[in-house]
């Protein structure tokens, strides 16, 4: 089973704040993850390394980021980098 990457105080605080300020998109899926599969369960705005993701499954080392907007910026691609290194892999919608 994957490991989780430690958590950052920081990251915490940031991750609070954006928890009650999802997007028409973001809500729908997290409506969708909240009932997935049995045995799979997601984490909104969650601490994973140095980054707060949309919605995580520690289970199937899967992160999943609704933000279509900044698709391929700079700084994403350095967080995937980041992130498939610690296991996950990332599905940008």
């Amino acid at each position: 089973m994957l490991c989780r990457p430690p958590r950052t105080s920081v990251g915490t605080e940031v991750a609070r704040e954006l928890r009650p300020d999802m997007t028409f998109e973001q809500r729908l899926l997290w409506s969708r993850l909240r009932s997935a599969q049995p045995g799979l369960s997601f984490r909104h705005q969650e601490v994973t390394g140095r980054y707060v993701v949309d919605f995580t499954c520690y289970r199937a080392h899967l992160i999943t980021e609704p933000d279509g907007s900044h698709l391929n910026s700079e700084n994403e691609s350095v967080q995937d980098a980041s992130l498939t290194a610690d296991g996950f892999t990332i599905l940008r919608l």
